[in-house]
């Protein structure tokens, strides 16, 4: 289920989204990042800058370019540390001398269970992670930050990510890459992890918004309806993840193929993660395991009837 998006907005443009949002596009469109990131200027006077996005010359441009008579950007926020949302942070906080703020570093958040796989060193991913993002002001889980005129609540999110934050400002969040209009998101261990991605949709769906601002696509102006169906696709996939296991051992990289019959072949590898990213809380369930020690293309099986937890 994909929401309608609409026609791309032309990328550099302050557009108004709402009372005192804009939203500009970044131009760096791909399969991944849609339209490209959104970049979202919050504020009448003193700004907060949500996600300035990709390091590019002509975006931070942009940015600046927006500032009318009188306004100058007070705040810098990451919802998370990936190439598309945090690396021109630190040259748009060079200019306009805006603190940053988000969770922490590129390794903040993880599970115990994602940082021993990080320490193995055998289960790939860091895809597209700015290693270098370092905030300025890390956030704690609902940290409250109040400018002039606007006020941010942060939620710990993580699940895309570890270290994202979800901002809830009004009826509205901005809900990152956590939540998005146009497609799923991405759930590649280590910075990935399921376990954590279902909780945190749980809880966005708990603070009843009125509309969702993604870090991609258009804003969701249903998104309890979105959350619903966000956490039944993940279900299904587990589902779909068990029923291929039953006819035997497989990888995370067959049975992608097996149940993403309408994916292209270059999305292939991300399928590939977001099963493996099943198959680790499926795993932490003992619902599935390992067949050896646990790496990207281990195989997994499900247990025999008279080992299944009592």
């Amino acid at each position: 289920m994909h929401l309608p998006q609409g026609e791309r907005p032309p990328f550099g443009h302050p557009e108004t989204i709402g009372r005192d949002v804009r939203r500009i596009l970044a131009p760096n469109p791909s399969p991944m990042t849609f339209w490209g990131t959104n970049t979202y200027l919050l504020g009448a006077r003193d700004l907060a800058v949500i996600d300035p996005g990709p390091d590019d010359c002509a975006h931070l441009a942009a940015i600046l370019g927006a500032l009318g008579p009188g306004q100058r950007i007070s705040h810098i926020f990451v919802t998370h540390s990936h190439l598309d949302h945090s690396p021109l942070a630190a040259r748009l906080a060079g200019e306009t001398g805006a603190p940053v703020l988000a969770y922490g570093d590129a390794r903040a958040g993880r599970s115990p269970v994602m940082t021993a796989l990080t320490e193995t060193g055998e289960i790939g991913g860091g895809e597209g992670v700015d290693h270098g993002f370092t905030p300025d002001i890390a956030l704690v889980d609902g940290q409250v930050v109040t400018g002039d005129g606007w006020q941010i609540k942060a939620h710990w999110t993580p699940g895309h990510f570890g270290n994202h934050l979800c901002f809830e400002s009004g009826d509205s969040v901005f809900s990152g890459d956590l939540v998005m209009g146009w497609a799923s998101s991405l759930v590649s261990p280590p910075d990935g992890d399921l376990t954590h991605f279902m909780a945190s949709c749980a809880r966005l769906h708990a603070l009843c918004a009125r509309r969702h601002l993604p870090g991609h696509g258009a804003p969701i102006d249903a998104p309890a309806t979105r959350l619903d169906w966000l956490i039944g696709h993940r279900l299904g996939r587990e589902a779909a993840i068990l029923e291929a296991l039953a006819a035997g051992p497989r990888t995370a990289t067959q049975i992608a193929r097996e149940i993403y019959t309408d994916t292209p072949a270059k999305l292939m590898p991300a399928a590939a993660r977001n099963v493996l990213a099943h198959l680790i809380d499926l795993m932490q369930k003992s619902r599935v395991f390992p067949q050896g020690p646990l790496h990207a293309n281990s195989h997994f099986a499900r247990p025999a009837k008279n080992d299944a937890p009592r």
